[in-house]
């Protein structure tokens, strides 16, 4: 019989997740992390195919002895900033650290036991810890064309950055912890995710906190697999909505700004410029970019 509550909630936002919210959910449910330190909170924006009837199921078969608490709430606003806030007024009182996830996503079983021995070794030297990230790679289990293309471009130095999807080797400070584990304390005393940020809210959340005397830092110990777009049209149309909403960021966080994230922009400006000088100059900078694209 539970006799203490866990001490980490993951929260997961969903929204017609049918196609893999039954394996990111054996993930989280599969972790040498003893269940009853952990629970798992998900939040519907009200999916209209069979998310909700996949987690029912999953739930019904859960043995309460052995396996983790696993809640599902409504989530009205339908936006990932709106539930994480959720999270926040219904976590219950034992809980001290809150982990970020999607429901597209999966972890290896002992990735919850690697991220409390890294964030208790690193809280040692750094008692104002408050988050901590981890390393995204695709998930390679039946990948098709378009995200094995994705993919690889991301793993190319050329096509990576260093955001959320940066390779890194080493563990160290960040200002971009990718599903990150926070202090709950940390995330009450700077409010919350700003629900105003549909999109790009982490980079907020981490800004802010960075601002308020919290120090973040990612790990390449622990890995996340996660699924990326299957087609060029949604990757085209998520880059477009993310990158609206990362200028919102920059403009309320001026010191966000990496020059990297332009170079295209700069890239285009420049070709203008030499099209309007000579046609032989403007190929140079599309010879050089369409080079660059065949490297990744």
């Amino acid at each position: 019989m539970r006799t203490q509550g866990p001490w980490l909630a993951t929260v997961l936002p969903v929204l017609n997740e049918e196609a893999h919210i039954e394996a990111c959910l054996r993930s989280l449910l599969d972790q040498s992390l003893p269940s009853e330190e952990h629970m798992v909170m998900i939040f519907d924006g009200g999916s209209s195919d069979k998310t909700r009837e996949i987690i029912h199921s999953i739930q019904e078969n859960l043995d309460n002895e052995k396996d983790p608490l696993l809640q599902l709430y409504d989530n009205p606003e339908r936006f990932v900033p709106h539930a994480r806030n959720l999270a926040l007024k219904h976590l219950p009182e034992s809980v001290t650290h809150v982990l970020e996830f999607n429901g597209h996503i999966e972890i290896d079983s002992i990735h919850l036991e690697q991220l409390k021995s890294a964030w208790n070794r690193l809280e040692s030297a750094h008692p104002n810890i408050g988050g901590l990230g981890c390393r995204v790679i695709g998930n390679e289990k039946k990948q098709g064309k378009i995200e094995s293309i994705l993919d690889a471009t991301l793993k190319s130095p050329f096509g990576g950055s260093n955001g959320q999807f940066a390779m890194f080797d080493e563990e160290g400070p960040t200002n971009v912890p990718a599903f990150a584990l926070h202090l709950r304390s940390a995330l009450e005393a700077v409010n919350g995710w700003d629900e105003s940020f549909l999109t790009s809210q982490d980079s907020d959340l981490s800004m802010r906190m960075l601002n308020a005397g919290y120090k973040l830092f990612r790990t390449p110990e622990t890995l996340v697999k996660m699924r990326r777009r299957s087609s060029f049209r949604s990757w085209f149309l998520m880059s477009h909505r993310y990158g609206f909403w990362r200028t919102k960021v920059l403009l309320k966080h001026p010191q966000r700004l990496v020059l990297r994230e332009f170079l295209p922009l700069i890239g285009l400006l420049a070709t203008t410029l030499f099209l309007m000088i000579s046609v032989n100059l403007a190929l140079i900078p599309i010879i050089a970019y369409g080079g660059v694209l065949l490297l990744s």
